[in-house]
């Protein structure tokens, strides 16, 4: 099978985020449908009735604006079970926006989000973004990227990408917008109908929350405080 790097990153490019999630670790025969973009009255409502008729859960990784234009379909999301992710509020990419201005759309999107998920739009991150990123949520990436937005090729392909590379524990990558929809419509009750012939099943994405995983000097100065006081109550 030859390898497309727009569907499936090879390890040596992955391991520059290792804190990030590409794969869930899972053996068995699982796999995590998750849609970017969304939610517009346009695709997500259909998204869902589909998942609903086939008992499935996923995660959406939703957009802040969107989320505040359509908030009746974004409670429809979590009331059907699903998971949801932060996109930003502005679908903002990292490589093209300052940090703090980066930083501060992500904290407006999960004041109406509220998840612990995070994934960047386009899956692009400058270093220092993924460092700090990585102390407060954790970032789900992809295992499998469907391309339904590229207009440039055949339904017939967004199917064969999702199962030519689906595998136990892969995060397939599918996005519930305008741009993909044509090739939503058509590939995913196929993608999913032919992933359950193969015995798959499906489920959302769920971690606990995130530990902090950079300590500043500060909270490291704080902490010691804290321990000698316990220590000095202990002997008194």
């Amino acid at each position: 099978m030859r390898l497309k790097l727009q569907v499936h990153l090879p390890h040596y490019i992955t391991n520059w985020f290792p804190l990030a999630v590409w794969r869930m670790p899972d053996d068995s025969k699982t796999v995590f449908l998750t849609f970017d973009d969304g939610p517009i009255p346009e695709v997500t409502p259909w998204v869902l009735d589909l998942l609903r008729k086939n008992n499935i859960k996923a995660t959406f990784f939703a957009v802040g604006e969107n989320v505040f234009r359509y908030s009746e379909i974004f409670e429809q999301i979590i009331d059907d079970g699903h998971a949801v992710g932060n996109h930003t509020y502005h679908h903002l990419q990292g490589l093209k926006s300052n940090n703090r201005t980066y930083y501060k759309d992500i904290v407006h999107a999960n004041k109406l989000i509220g998840s612990n998920l995070f994934r960047p739009p386009h899956g692009w991150l400058k270093r220092t973004q993924y460092r700090y990123l990585s102390g407060k949520y954790k970032i789900i990436m992809w295992d499998v990227i469907s391309c339904d937005y590229n207009q440039n090729i055949t339904k017939e392909e967004v199917l064969q990408n999702v199962l030519d590379y689906a595998r136990n524990g892969s995060i397939i990558t599918f996005h519930d917008s305008l741009k993909a929809a044509d090739h939503l419509y058509w590939v995913l009750p196929r993608a999913i109908e032919a992933l359950k012939a193969e015995g798959y099943v499906f489920s959302k994405i769920e971690f606990p929350k995130v530990r902090r995983l950079i300590v500043s000097p500060t909270l490291q100065r704080i902490r010691r405080i804290r321990n000698n006081i316990r220590q000095f109550s202990l002997w008194a």
